[in-house]
């Protein structure tokens, strides 16, 4: 069937997988199968570990294995002379663990796939990728590299951090506050895919991300949430929780539900509104939706910046 390659990138099929490195690995190869295929064309993706010998290139640096196979000359590319230093920075607050339903994953299992999935991708077009998590403030900063070792290393934090998420309890949100800390390790231009629920105070989290587009940076915004938490589609009385500060609310879904979805589009409204007016993109993303709508994103900045 022409669209088999889809169910490499739907979050249900993947999360049966075993390992991380492998879920990984299935939505890329979904998502490179999808490039040649509607609607992405005019989209490629290169994955050369090598480049062709260019004049004034040191001759220590050929590789005379591929010459010898090939009886053209390549030049080995190290980290230096990487296309783009990018960096992931991945929402690791309590609120992340929310799932409605085991029809869908939770956020924090979906965004560490995405980020996953990201890190290979970077990674085979031979750029420098950085993971960080916050909460309130850094967790865990893996400065950029292009090696094969950083991307294990990556991808076993990405699976630390899930689970360490889904057993955390209190854990608050400041995108502001993390920011901030990351900003002082930021030295070059770059670009930054940020993953969260963005559940905080909107107008710090726009300053804050404000802030690396005025340092010339590329910014993608990738505004992660339960398909629950955007039509609040609840049945019957329930309990409301905070998993960020243990405060409970019980209440009728139905009563609130327009009061919810009013003040839900006034907060993602002024997201999108104010990040596309500074030149950031955002994208609105819920847990039921398959991954390729990201990495899309992610391919069309990054055609951008070079």
């Amino acid at each position: 069937m022409p669209d088999d390659y889809r169910k490499y990138l739907d979050p249900q099929r993947i999360c049966k997988l075993k390992s991380i490195e492998l879920k990984a690995k299935f939505i890329v190869e979904g998502f490179i199968t999808g490039l040649h295929k509607s609607p992405y064309h005019g989209f490629s993706v290169e994955f050369a570990e090598h480049r062709q010998y260019a004049f004034g290139d040191e001759v220590r640096h050929v590789d005379w294995r591929v010459y010898a196979r090939t009886g053209k000359y390549y030049v080995k590319q190290y980290e230096e002379e990487t296309n783009l230093r990018s960096y992931i920075l991945l929402d690791a607050s309590s609120s992340m663990r929310y799932s409605s339903s085991e029809n869908y994953l939770p956020k924090i299992e979906y965004a560490s796939y995405l980020a996953a999935a990201l890190a290979v991708l970077m990674i085979m077009q031979r750029d420098a990728v950085s993971l960080v998590t916050y909460a309130d403030k850094i967790r865990r900063y893996l400065p950029p590299s292009v090696k094969p070792s950083h991307q294990t290393l990556i991808l076993k934090t990405l699976a630390e951090t899930s689970q360490s998420v889904s057993e955390s309890e209190g854990e608050k949100t400041s995108v502001a506050n993390a920011l901030a800390e990351f900003a002082k390790r930021l030295e070059k231009r770059s670009l930054i895919v940020i993953i969260s629920d963005f559940w905080d105070d909107v107008g710090k989290t726009i300053a804050a991300l404000k802030h690396f587009r005025h340092r010339q940076n590329e910014v993608i915004a990738f505004h992660l949430l339960d398909k629950v938490e955007r039509d609040f589609s609840l049945e019957g009385d329930a309990e409301l929780l905070d998993l960020e500060t243990g405060e409970k609310m019980t209440t009728s879904p139905k009563q609130i539900r327009a009061a919810y979805l009013s003040a839900f589009q006034a907060h993602a409204g002024r997201l999108r509104r104010e990040l596309s007016d500074n030149g950031i993109d955002y994208v609105l993303l819920d847990t039921s939706q398959t991954f390729d709508l990201s990495l899309l994103a992610y391919l069309r900045k990054r055609g951008e910046m070079l």
